[in-house]
């Protein structure tokens, strides 16, 4: 991963994250610029937007299902860099890059005991995530299509901890119930979510319960030992946030028809498999504890054999496609089916949506369908 220099917590350089370049009627794929339209994929995608209109409509239905699933993933990463933004606030860089927040100083200092370069770890994934959704959003409006806004759900309270903005959030940080079973996935050598498989859980406490991933108020920055269960949550949380990127994109991927949309996916994907890599490597160095405050255990993961071995973070070789086969080290699940409403199932389980509107889930549900709703190529 490409670790751009901190240059004492005020980058100068400036994206604008907003801003959209105008695309000639001669770039874009005929299939956004069609007039009329059918199906599934083409009611939700081509004739409405959450918070915007469409120019134009999807010309067929593999076509419509295309914008679909682009629209699913620019819905996906908004979630996810609100979440991204938040970590920010409180134990990132705030900048120019990405400002907001004035960071939380006992946090930060806890995040560290990870690695100690987990502020601008954080900072840059932040970053990444809000290109991810800017790009996916112009590139929707410029070929015609509808783009994604889910400002009218940011209705969620931030942390009243030292350093977060006061602002609506779309996702909930502080009710957390994070599956950790990425990290035995990754270790074993015989089972693979695709075959139906269950991994176990690497700390078993997070994957019940409700647990804060940065403090809710300067009340959580102490004791010592309850502030760094919460910092050691956050690390588990990150890898858990990335590992979903992972796969959706693969996931997604086979289901799209143009080779332009297929290799936008291609392209940003891989992002999320480097931040999921750093991540899984930092959450190993979580130190062993029990939170006074709320009796959550985080166990010596080296004591208990290589499913567990926190410096085994290349990908295990495993099962795939069919156990005839030799095993592979692989990106795992990739299956297809369902790919985008399991996303919004996990994220759900996670607690990141706890607080939020009917209405939020049903546009959601909405996106997640038409995204699964796409076929390749028909």
């Amino acid at each position: 991963m490409h670790i751009r220099p901190l240059a004492g917590r005020g980058n100068s350089r400036r994206r604008n994250h907003g801003s959209n370049r105008t695309v000639r009627a001669a770039e874009q794929p005929a299939f956004f610029l069609a007039q009329g339209g059918s199906g599934r994929g083409s009611d939700y995608g081509c004739r409405t937007a959450v918070g915007g209109s469409a120019k134009g409509l999807c010309q067929r239905r593999s076509h419509a299902g295309d914008a679909a699933i682009l629209r699913f993933l620019a819905a996906a990463e908004t979630l996810e860099t609100d979440a991204w933004q938040q970590y920010n606030e409180l134990g990132g860089i705030q900048d120019s890059e990405v400002p907001g927040g004035s960071g939380n100083p006992a946090y930060t200092a806890a995040l560290a005991v990870l690695d100690s370069d987990m502020a601008q770890y954080i900072h840059d994934n932040t970053d990444d995530e809000f290109t991810h959704f800017t790009f996916i959003n112009a590139y929707l409006r410029a070929h015609g299509a509808a783009a994604v806004n889910l400002d009218k759900f940011r209705t969620l309270p931030s942390s009243k901890a030292t350093g977060a903005q006061q602002i609506g959030r779309l996702t909930n940080l502080m009710q957390l119930t994070v599956d950790t079973s990425w990290l035995t996935r990754y270790r074993s050598d015989a089972k693979n979510p695709d075959f139906g498989d269950t991994l176990p859980q690497a700390v078993p406490g997070l994957a019940t319960g409700q647990h804060p991933g940065i403090p809710r108020s300067d009340a959580d920055l102490s004791p010592p030992d309850h502030l760094q269960a919460i910092a050691n949550t956050a690390g588990f949380h990150f890898a858990f946030i990335e590992q979903g990127g992972t796969s959706l994109y693969p996931s997604l991927a086979q289901r799209v028809t143009h080779t332009e949309v297929l290799r936008i996916l291609l392209s940003i994907g891989p992002t999320e498999t480097m931040h999921f890599q750093t991540w899984q490597d930092k959450a190993g160095n979580a130190p062993p504890l029990t939170d006074p405050m709320t009796g959550l255990v985080f166990p010596d993961l080296n004591a208990d054999g290589e499913l567990l071995q926190t410096n085994l973070i290349m990908p295990e070789p495993t099962i795939f496609l069919d156990r005839k086969f030799p095993i592979c080290s692989i990106i795992r699940p990739t299956h297809t089916d369902g790919a985008a409403m399991g996303a919004v199932k996990a994220l759900t389980a996670n607690g990141l949506f706890i607080g939020q509107s009917a209405e939020f889930f049903a546009v959601m549900t909405n996106l997640a369908q038409a995204a699964d709703a796409a076929r390749h190529g028909t």
